[in-house]
């Protein structure tokens, strides 16, 4: 029989939650890797407050990264290190679109389109952008308790556990 029919109810959802963050991160790059100097842009809509050069480094840095991250969660490569910045990163959007709510401005949050300002009468959807980013959130979360994961390059080249299960906060 194969190993992996073998696999722990657990082991299949941290496959899911790999998929579910993996994916959002990789489309979420995708929609900002062609259009990086728009990505700044967006950034700078946010008025956070940071200095430009922080703003260039993240509106630049940010959809190779998320893409890069994706892909290693897809693959389940380096499962908890890619969960730690994947959730952190999710994290960081929640701040952000709390912080653009806080301050009553109108614009996308460019997390899956081009983002931008709002058009006149065009409502904000800063709850449901919050919601859906706590979602991803919390796969992230679970993959960094539990990165152990079927069908992961991990459990390929590291071994079926790979060296979690010491740390491993939800035991089999």
């Amino acid at each position: 029989m194969l190993s992996h029919m073998n696999r722990s109810w657990k082991d299949w959802l941290g496959l899911i939650a790999r998929m579910v963050l993996g994916i959002a991160l990789i489309w979420a790059g995708l929609t900002k890797v062609g259009r990086l100097a728009a990505n700044v842009e967006q950034v700078r809509l946010y008025e956070l407050p940071l200095p430009d050069w922080a703003t260039l480094v993240i509106g630049y840095v940010q959809p190779p990264l998320e893409i890069l991250v994706g892909v290693l969660l897809v693959v389940g490569l380096f499962t908890r290190f890619s969960a730690i910045l994947g959730a952190a990163a999710m994290a960081v959007f929640i701040v952000g679109i709390s912080w653009a709510w806080a301050k009553g401005l109108s614009i996308d949050c460019g997390c899956f389109t081009p983002g931008g300002l709002l058009e006149e009468g065009e409502k904000t959807k800063y709850l449901e952008d919050i919601l859906r980013d706590v979602f991803f959130l919390i796969a992230g979360i679970w993959l960094i308790v539990r990165p152990s994961s079927a069908l992961s390059l991990d459990g390929w080249l590291f071994g079926s556990k790979t060296d979690y299960s010491h740390t491993d906060a939800i035991a089999d």
